[in-house]
């Protein structure tokens, strides 16, 4: 991905900002030349820039309080402001745009995945504590606005197109900076340079990815998913080892392997969280979801995709019968039946979920509760049962409209009124 422009400044980027991004940028420099503090938009955003790549997220670093800073910001805004007083940092948002602020800080490490020890510090520190070359630039924007900070070689990786590490211990420190290497490498179409893959290597070998949470490596998942193409990350994760070593069991890449050659562009992100799920066995899942503290939708996903490769025989032999395959696959995650319909190998499976999909889990009889009882159906269990009856019944094509259904009402009635005279 060459590099967008020759030129590197603050102007430039200004004027190729969408208006709600400059608002928000012309807020920050405002008070911070009000108060006198020097503040710098760095990492991600000057990196995005200077690719020509649409800046998402605005994120500044302060030699100052930035907490303060950012409570601020958000009463002159009226914006929400979440902050972290431990790691000096505030996140404001306002009129749809997401402003992250740190206070300029150098960081220790304990041990090997910790979470850092921090010490205020000043811009040119904030830069080298960073995990890459490419996101270790910044523009200064007040008080005064000043050329590009560049310290430590990131315009020249961007140009050559590498994923460089500051410095050798880097993943010791923060292990979930592996994935990140991923993502920006597949993101952006480049390369991670030899010594930050040889240290890379080293780190999971060493089981430094043992030391991080579960919660941790769960986020950096999910921020794979959010990518425009999670497969490759997650397809060059299992290649060079990390996937096996945040666990065992996804050492099978079988389902990542089939989605990628069936996906194409149609997919939910969701769908690659499936392919991840699809060969493990129940408890290997169940292992699984423990070790990445998956829970709600995401866990009962996991759980789904592996059921469903289990009841296959019973689809096909379903594919026939509508409300018998409904019953099947209702409650199913819909993105587990999703990525089933473009994974199976039997046609027949295939096509039974992709019309569960398209319109079986859709299909509702005419007819309300309410009017069951206007017609004499008696309150209680029997509302659901026939309602349930009836919904099979437009499912299998027993009855298409609204008399027909009270037809089979009447009729319904009539069979419990003669089963109770016996």
């Amino acid at each position: 991905m060459p590099l967008a422009s020759r030129s590197h400044s603050l102007t430039s980027l200004i004027a190729g900002l969408d208006d709600g991004h400059r608002r928000a940028l012309e807020m920050v420099r405002r008070l911070a030349l009000k108060a006198n503090l020097p503040v710098f938009l760095v990492g991600g955003p000057v990196r995005d820039f200077l690719l020509g790549t649409p800046v998402v997220d605005l994120d500044f670093c302060i030699e100052g309080d930035a907490v303060d800073f950012g409570k601020r910001l958000a009463s002159e805004t009226g914006g929400g402001v979440t902050a972290h007083s431990r790691f000096g940092t505030a996140t404001v948002l306002f009129d749809g745009t997401r402003l992250d602020l740190v206070t300029a800080r150098c960081e220790t490490y304990s041990r090997p995945g910790q979470l850092p020890e921090v010490s205020w510090s000043s811009i040119s520190d904030d830069l080298r504590r960073r995990d890459f070359t490419v996101n270790a630039m910044a523009l200064p924007i007040a008080p005064t606005e000043g050329s590009l900070l560049d310290p430590l070689g990131g315009l020249d990786d961007l140009r050559t197109g590498f994923i460089r590490i500051l410095h050798s211990r880097s993943f010791e420190d923060d292990p979930t900076r592996m994935f990140r290497a991923l993502r920006y490498e597949q993101r952006f179409g480049f390369q991670i340079e030899d010594s930050t893959m040889e240290c890379l290597v080293s780190a999971i070998s060493a089981s430094h990815m043992n030391a991080v949470s579960g919660d941790r490596w769960r986020h950096e998942i999910e921020r794979i998913l959010e990518e425009s193409d999670p497969g490759h990350i997650l397809l060059r994760a299992s290649e060079v080892g990390l996937l096996p070593a945040l666990h065992p069991a996804l050492s099978k890449n079988d389902g990542l392997k089939a989605f990628s050659d069936s996906a194409g562009e149609d997919f939910h992100p969701d769908e690659w969280l499936a392919a991840l799920f699809d060969p493990l066995t129940v408890d290997e899942g169940e292992s699984v979801i423990g070790r990445l503290r998956l829970s709600g939708q995401r866990a009962e996903l996991a759980r789904d995709t592996i059921a469903l490769r289990e009841l296959e025989p019973r689809i096909r032999s379903a594919s026939g019968r509508p409300a018998e395959l409904f019953r099947l696959l209702s409650g199913f995650h819909p993105a587990a039946v999703a990525y089933k319909t473009k994974v199976s190998r039997d046609q027949i499976v295939a096509s039974g979920l992709r019309r569960y999909l398209l319109e079986l889990q859709f299909t509702r009889p005419v007819l309300t509760g309410g009017q069951l009882l206007e017609i004499g159906v008696p309150q209680g269990p029997v509302v659901g049962e026939i309602l349930t009856q009836l919904r099979d019944a437009r499912l299998d094509g027993i009855v298409s409209g609204e008399e027909e259904e009270r037809a089979l009402v009447r009729e319904l009635l009539d069979r419990n009124l003669e089963r109770a005279a016996k």
